[in-house]
C-alpha cells in the first residue's frame, strides 16, 4: 500500500501533458492539476485512515491490498466495492475519485475476455493480464482507461472513415512490441494516474482487425501526449462561494498515441476482431456498476440540499414543496435499492468472477440519467433565485455592504444568514455552475449513452418468460 505522498511523488515522471496550450513540466506543481491530484489522493488517504481502512483495504495470503483490486467472487464483494466507491465519492464532494475504480473495472473485464480468447483461439492473453494485474495490485498503482475513440463520421465504421486514425489502430510491429497510432477522447484522470489501460470502443468487422487492440502502458511512454480539458477551473476560488469545485476536480484529456510502442507482454488483444466488442461490453458491465455506486452521494446531496433550503426558507408546510421532496427522495432511494439489488443478484462468470446483474445495473443507470435534470429543477425551485443572484463571500466580509446582506438576506428565524447563504451556494454548485454542468453531461454520456442502456436492458430481459405468460393468459397454444 502506498501513502498519498508516495502517490503524488510517482506522478513526477516526465509525462507529456498540455494545459491550455502549454506543456506542463511537472503536473504536481501545476495549480489547476494539483486540485485533481489532491482530489485523487482521497483513495490513498482512506487506506491510511483509521476510520476507513477496514473498508479501503483487504488482506490476501498475509498481504494487504487496495479493495478496489479485489476480484469480486460473490455479492458481498460487490456490495463492499460499491460502499467503498460511494464513501470515497462522498469524501470527494460528490465527485468520483476514479483513479482505481475505472482501472479495476477494466482489469476484471480483461480477465474474463482474455480467458475466453485463450479458450477459443489458443492465445496466451490471460497470463499477460494476470501479470499486469499483480504488478498494479502489488504496487498500488493509479489507473486510467482510454476507450472512447474520436470516431470521426459517426455513420461510418472504423474502416470506412476518410481518416484511418479516427479509431486507434495497430500500424506496425517489431520484435519489441506493436506500434499504435490514433487518439482517445474523454480519458478521465489520465494526467494523474500511473498507467493507462486502452480498450476498443466497439465491435469490429473482419477487415478491421488492426483496430481490435487492447493494452496497458505507463503515462510517461514516449509518443503518448495528454491534451487536458480546462473546463471547470476553480483554483483559488473561495470555499464559501464554491464549496465543491474549490476543492474537488477531475481532468479529462484528448489522449494522443503518436506511433507509440507497446511491449508484447502489455498487449491483451492484437487483431482478434471478434472479441473487440466483447471487451467493450464486459468492461461496461462492471463500469456501470461503478457509475451507479458513485452517483449515490450526488443524489443524496440533492435531497439534503433541498431539505436544508426547505427548512431555511420556512417552506415545510408548502404542499408543492412536499411533493418535490417526495419525488427527490423516491429518486434517490430507488437508485440505492437498484444498486444493492444488482450486487445481490450477481451472476457467476468465468474464473469465479462475479458480475453485477446487467439488467438491474442498466435499469439503475437509466433511472438516474433520465430523471437527473428534473431533480435539479426541483432543488432550484425550492432554493429560489439567490442561487444565481446571491452575493459573494467578499461582499459579506466587506464592512460597508456586509451589514446589508446580514440584514436583508435572512430566512427562517433562528437560521444564521451565512448558513442560508452557504446552503444556497451548495445548491448553486449542485445545479447551476460548471461543476453541476459537468455532472449533468456525465449523467447523459458517461459509462455509455442512454440509448446504449436501453439496448442492454432489452437484450438482457427475459422476454421468453413474459411472452409465455401472455400466451397462457390469452389462450394461445403454439402448433407442435
Amino acid at each position: 500500500m502506498r501513502t498519498s505522498k508516495q502517490y503524488i511523488e510517482s506522478l513526477r515522471d516526465g509525462r507529456e501533458v498540455y494545459f491550455k496550450g502549454q506543456l506542463v513540466p511537472d503536473v504536481t506543481a501545476h495549480a489547476e492539476i494539483c486540485l485533481a491530484i489532491d482530489h485523487a489522493a482521497i483513495d490513498f488517504e482512506m487506506a491510511e485512515s483509521e476510520e476507513y481502512r477496514a473498508l479501503a483495504v483487504y488482506e490476501e495470503n498475509g498481504n494487504e491490498f487496495s479493495r478496489y483490486f479485489k476480484l469480486p467472487r460473490r455479492a458481498e464483494d460487490l456490495l463492499l466495492r460499491s460502499q467503498l466507491i460511494e464513501t470515497a465519492t462522498a469524501l470527494g464532494g460528490t465527485l468520483v475519485v476514479l483513479i482505481k475504480e475505472i482501472g479495476s473495472d477494466a482489469l476484471f473485464a480483461l480477465h474474463l475476455v482474455a480467458h475466453e480468447i485463450d479458450q477459443r483461439q489458443g492465445t496466451g492473453y490471460l497470463g499477460r493480464v494476470r501479470k499486469f494485474y499483480e504488478y498494479v495490485r502489488s504496487n498500488d498503482l493509479a489507473l486510467s482507461v482510454a476507450q472512447t475513440d474520436v470516431k470521426g463520421d459517426r455513420s461510418k465504421s472504423p474502416s470506412e472513415q476518410e481518416h484511418p486514425d479516427y479509431y486507434l489502430r495497430i500500424v506496425g510491429e517489431t520484435q519489441d512490441g506493436i506500434i499504435v497510432r490514433g487518439a482517445k477522447a474523454h480519458t478521465s484522470v489520465s494526467v494523474n494516474t500511473n498507467e493507462v489501460i486502452v480498450l476498443p470502443t466497439r465491435g469490429m468487422k473482419q477487415d478491421e482487425s488492426a483496430y481490435a487492440v487492447a493494452f496497458a502502458i505507463p503515462l510517461n511512454t514516449k509518443g503518448l501526449k495528454l491534451i487536458s480539458s480546462s473546463y471547470g477551473a476553480h483554483h483559488g476560488d473561495s470555499n464559501f462561494d464554491f464549496p465543491l469545485a474549490s476543492k474537488h476536480r477531475m481532468i479529462e484529456t484528448l489522449t494522443v498515441f503518436d506511433d507509440v510502442l507497446v511491449p508484447h507482454d502489455r498487449v491483451f488483444l492484437k487483431g482478434e476482431w471478434e472479441f473487440a466488442g466483447e471487451i467493450a461490453k464486459t468492461f461496461v458491465e462492471f463500469h456501470r456498476f461503478t457509475a451507479i455506486s458513485y452517483k449515490l452521494p450526488l443524489v443524496d446531496a440533492l435531497v439534503g440540499a433541498a431539505l436544508l433550503m426547505t427548512e431555511y426558507n420556512g417552506l415545510e408546510r408548502a404542499k408543492h414543496v412536499q411533493e418535490k421532496l417526495a419525488r427527490l427522495i423516491s429518486y434517490a432511494e430507488t437508485l440505492r435499492a437498484l444498486v444493492r439489488l444488482a450486487a445481490l443478484d450477481c451472476e457467476s462468470g468465468a474464473l469465479g468472477i462475479a458480475l453485477p446483474r446487467t439488467l438491474t445495473v442498466n435499469m439503475a443507470k437509466l433511472h438516474f440519467a433520465t430523471n437527473f435534470h428534473q431533480m435539479l429543477a426541483y432543488v432550484q425551485d425550492i432554493a429560489g433565485g439567490l442561487v444565481v443572484t446571491g452575493p459573494s463571500e467578499a461582499d459579506l466580509e466587506n464592512p460597508d455592504v456586509g451589514k446589508y446582506i446580514l440584514r436583508y438576506l435572512g430566512g427562517r428565524a433562528g437560521v444564521p444568514v451565512d448558513h442560508r447563504l452557504r446552503a444556497i451556494n451548495l445548491v448553486k454548485e449542485l445545479t447551476a455552475t460548471d461543476f453541476s454542468g459537468y455532472q449533468a453531461v456525465l449523467a447523459i454520456h458517461a459509462e455509455g449513452s442512454i440509448e446504449a442502456e436501453k439496448l442492454a436492458m432489452v437484450r438482457e430481459h427475459d422476454a421468453l418468460r413474459c411472452k409465455q405468460l401472455a400466451k397462457h393468459l390469452a389462450g394461445i397454444v403454439d402448433a407442435r
